[in-house]
């Protein structure tokens, strides 16, 4: 077994204060800032940050819950929670803050530490997590009430990121085993964070109050109302008219309407983890052979997509790894797309030469169907429209029959379950990449839908976790993306997911975690000088 190359050093907390940071980066001081009405495009699945798994909710997390160590802006590890750390490769020792206190009046300590990584250790509670994030995770043990050390069975490249991630905020153990809906979370779940969580009514509102105890200091915003709004153009008209002060998942089509109103601030960045991608089940026809694949990726002139949907202000993706990733692949960048005459082509010699009155293409008396079934509380950034172009595109020039359903969680599921889909769509907002492969490429991945299986993909991602050293670890996962993308076509890469935020000029502070992309908590936030 090799120990993980270049083992962290022991830091000192003096040196690594929260300045540029990826959680809250000042400390307000002003006694009431007043209050802030946010109105979001995605309603919470989960508000227990051990489940989190929608990228559009991180910065609700980070409102109520404080990790152990975050990153700053060039991406490095530094203390949060904790005020220092050493590891040697399979061992990490943590000196933890003495002045934090929950919500709920219990103090943090090592105690609450273990009791969080321990609670991953229950059956089904979140097995995906289990088997990627916390895979080499042995044990954690208390050392003083506020020193403890965590040993891996074997070293870990993603197992400092999983701590810094939403996964790793720290929740009283005494909510973990009193709160009336674990996997949900709500109120009675309680972190250490900057924001109270005190009300949530589904459908409608989110609301917040100040943590006057905070151990960064009180934010300034006494209170923060998200207002659940998923229709784009009724998130745009409240902020226009007045009825709140910030917008989340600002459209192309408002994008303008905004920027020319000198009374609102609009900014935008692009998330890390994965692209935003179309992924092909290959357990079974048409996508079993690779150049139906193919011929998909090709019958779409995405370029044209893109500028009709999203007006201009749409990323194209080239690979799985999203753009702004170490990690990212350049050169597959325009190897592939957007030859009709190559698609029409590879459909005939897969034997997909008639055509039936409608015009879409069949074989041996059945249609060229494939078909994506997409749960609602995922769906974002006009991906039904989206899909929706895509199926007019290949429909017209290979004639494939490109059927779209947005159904609850459940039953999509139940089509993954069944095996009833041709497509995948997903992007996930890991802050390193690795993670995300780690959970979507390997033949036993948690998330794995393409089910497709291949030992040299398994073993270079195996090897990129066991190292620390990011040029090695570049060079695997560049093999992992020419095999999946170049090579087999398992993958269609669409766009690289964004995030905006448009805002009355009055208020200052709003921005986004310089890792993620993703709007940062309310902490920073105030309402006027």
């Amino acid at each position: 077994m090799n120990l993980l190359k270049g083992a962290l050093p022991l830091l000192a907390a003096a040196a690594l204060a929260a300045c540029g940071s990826t959680q809250q980066t000042t400390t307000p001081t002003q006694a009431d800032g007043g209050t802030l009405t946010w109105a979001i495009e995605t309603q919470p699945i989960t508000f227990n940050p051990h489940q989190w798994a929608q990228n559009k909710v991180r910065l609700l997390v980070f409102n109520q819950f404080d990790p152990l160590i975050t990153r700053d802006g060039s991406g490095k590890f530094v203390p949060w929670l904790a005020k220092a750390w050493k590891a040697d490769g399979l061992t990490y020792t943590f000196d933890l803050r003495d002045d934090v206190t929950f919500h709920d009046g219990t103090p943090f300590d090592a105690a609450a530490v273990k009791a969080n990584l321990d609670q991953f250790a229950e059956p089904g509670y979140n097995p995906a997590v289990k088997a990627i994030q916390l895979r080499a995770f042995d044990r954690a043990e208390v050392v003083s009430p506020h020193t403890v050390k965590i040993t891996l069975k074997e070293p870990d490249a993603l197992f400092l990121d999983f701590l810094a991630s939403p996964y790793g905020g720290q929740v009283s153990p005494a909510s973990l085993k009193a709160a009336k809906d674990l996997k949900a979370g709500g109120p009675d779940l309680v972190g250490t964070g900057p924001f109270i969580l005190d009300r949530f009514t589904p459908g409608q509102e989110i609301h917040y109050r100040r943590n006057p105890a905070y151990f960064k200091g009180a934010a300034s915003l006494r209170e923060v109302t998200y207002r659940i709004l998923p229709e784009a153009a009724v998130r745009v008209g409240a902020l226009t008219s007045g009825q709140v002060q910030v917008i989340e998942g600002v459209p192309a089509t408002e994008l303008n309407l905004i920027k020319q109103d000198p009374g609102l601030t609009v900014r935008t960045a692009l998330n890390s983890g994965t692209a935003f991608s179309y992924y092909f089940n290959t357990s079974h026809a048409p996508f079993d052979d690779q150049r139906v694949r193919q011929a998909f990726r090709e019958a779409v002139n995405l370029d044209a997509v893109l500028t009709s949907v999203y007006q201009g202000t749409a990323t194209r993706a080239w690979s799985i790894v999203g753009r702004t990733s170490p990690f990212y692949d350049a050169s597959l960048e325009k190897t592939y797309g957007g030859d009709a005459a190559k698609a029409n082509a590879l459909l005939d010699e897969a034997g997909w030469k008639q055509r039936d009155a409608e015009g879409f293409r069949v074989k041996d008396g059945r249609r060229l169907t494939v078909r994506t079934v997409a749960a609602a509380p995922f769906v974002r950034d006009r991906r039904d429209i989206l899909a929706q172009a895509v199926q007019a595109q290949v429909k017209q020039t290979a004639g494939i029959d490109f059927q779209v359903r947005i159904v609850d969680q459940g039953s999509a599921q139940k089509a993954v379950d069944e095996d009833q889909y041709e497509v995948f769509e997903n992007s996930r907002g890991d802050s390193d990449a690795g993670a995300a492969l780690n959970l979507i490429l390997p033949a036993k991945g948690a998330i794995n839908r393409t089910r497709y299986s291949d030992p040299e993909v398994d073993a270079w991602l195996a090897k990129a976790s066991a190292t620390s050293d990011q040029a090695e670890r570049a060079a695997l996962y560049a093999k992992v993306q020419q095999r999946v993308v170049a090579e087999k076509a398992i993958v269609f890469p669409i766009y690289v997911p964004a995030d905006q935020i448009a805002a009355s000029k009055g208020v200052t502070g709003l921005g986004f975690d310089p890792v993620s992309g993703t709007p940062k908590s309310a902490y920073d936030v105030r309402i006027g000088t």
